[in-house]
């Protein structure tokens, strides 16, 4: 039998090379973002070129019931899902006191509500069946306060921390759970957080969608419940470690602010 994968934030960037990913290894594939139409055109292009079956699930995953809707739905059609791939989020640039307060709740909702609400429907499915994955796309930002990005780097802290917890009380059920922490990525994200003249993407090595799926699909076959994308980042985060906080929110702001 087919194996299904789940994978929010699919109709574009990250998410999309997840799709193709796994579509090409012969995975059935749940399509979850907000943009129907645009899932529907991806759910012909997979299905004819990879010879798989594709659902689209339209649905806001910011809303109180958006992840309970996406579950409804596989349970419904039948399916088991044997891969959660939690990559849908986004973030926000400037300084919190002057932000949007409703963009940044609706980051936390999305970037860590929705996140945790799929892990609670999906897990127990996964645990009767003695096997499952789940990748949650984190960030090399978990690692260290974001000043100019606060919320969005506290919400990468959070599912780094809860994903490590996940790992170990899932020992022994044949659930794996995978953090996957990249760096910058070229994809929709820099318009979405309004980076505009920030030095994030221009002090950073930006990668391309395609190779951090890829990288963060082979660490989630062979069982990895951390895997830093680059070596750079992995130097990053293991400076990161030793340096006093003060300083490393200091040199992350100096990184961030507008040039």
């Amino acid at each position: 039998m087919k194996k299904t994968a789940l994978i929010t934030g699919a109709s574009g960037g990250l998410g999309l090379s997840f799709v193709n990913i796994f579509a090409r290894d012969g995975y059935d594939i749940v399509l979850v973002a907000r943009n129907g139409n645009r899932l529907e055109d991806i759910k012909k292009e997979i299905e004819e070129k990879y010879n798989v079956n594709a659902m689209v699930v339209a649905v806001d995953l910011c809303s109180e019931d958006g992840a309970q809707k996406v579950y409804d739905a596989t349970q419904q059609a039948g399916l088991n899902v044997d891969v959660l791939v939690n990559n849908a989020g986004f973030g926000d640039f400037g300084k919190f006191y002057k932000s949007d307060i409703n963009k940044q709740i609706r980051m936390v909702d999305l970037n860590c509500t929705a996140l945790m609400h799929l892990c609670h429907l999906y897990i127990p499915d996964m645990i009767k069946n003695r096997k499952g994955n789940i990748l949650n796309v984190d960030s090399i930002a978990a690692f260290q306060a974001g000043p100019l990005m606060s919320v969005y780097y506290a919400t990468k802290a959070f599912v780094l921390s809860f994903s490590q917890a996940l790992t170990r009380e899932l020992k022994g059920t044949g659930v794996k759970v995978t953090a996957l922490c990249p760096g910058p990525i070229r994809t929709n994200f820099d318009n979405t957080a309004d980076l505009g003249e920030s030095g994030l993407f221009k002090n950073l090595k930006v990668w391309d969608p395609n190779v951090v799926a890829e990288f963060g699909y082979k660490n989630m076959k062979k069982g990895k419940s951390l895997c830093i994308c680059g070596f750079v980042n992995k130097i990053i985060v293991f400076a990161n470690r030793l340096a006093p906080r003060a300083l490393v929110r200091n040199m992350v702001y100096n990184l961030q602010k507008v040039q």
